[in-house]
């Protein structure tokens, strides 16, 4: 098994140069047993909607333990919603929109009972509108995303009961 101390630096370097001249927030290469994943964080100050871009941050590990665990003293109500099997998350870094085209009817609404497989958000990535379906059937409880609202990888986007 590869491990990260084994890992090319100058591939690596290549990868997060290619993250940055592209402007992506995440990129992840897989091959064989190993798995290499750049990503960068974007802040957005509260009165403005500039994106500051920060020096990549490197994350190599074996595809085995693709989980990501985040070990905190305290829960964070976001800790709930992850560990809710109620909560739809976003598989993608993009765009959020509750309707297909502006102006439209939303997909779905608090309340609304929905079923497995039909269309609850759309995530914008690369320019790409990519349906999210409901991953259960039920009533969605909360959707916890603006329209048009950035979103990360794993993301709530709704809840559905």
């Amino acid at each position: 098994m590869t491990k990260a101390s084994d890992i090319d630096q100058d591939l690596i370097r290549a990868i997060a140069e290619l993250v940055n001249d592209a402007n992506l927030a995440e990129i992840e290469i897989e091959k064989d047993d190993f798995r290499v994943r750049v990503t960068r964080s974007f802040s957005v100050p509260a009165a403005q909607q500039v994106f500051a871009a920060p020096a990549p941050a490197v994350v190599a590990q074996p595809a085995q333990s693709v989980a990501e665990s985040i070990v905190s003293p305290q829960k964070s109500p976001a800790d709930d919603l992850l560990s809710n099997p109620g909560t739809l998350t976003s598989p993608m870094v993009g765009t959020a929109y509750l309707a297909p085209e502006p102006g439209a009817t939303a997909f779905v609404t608090v309340g609304q009972q929905v079923k497995e497989g039909q269309t609850v958000v759309i995530v914008e990535a690369m320019k790409t509108m990519n349906q999210i379906p409901a991953h259960r059937s039920g009533k969605i409880a909360s959707i916890l995303v603006e329209d048009g609202q950035p979103v990360e990888y794993g993301e709530p986007l709704v809840v559905i009961e």
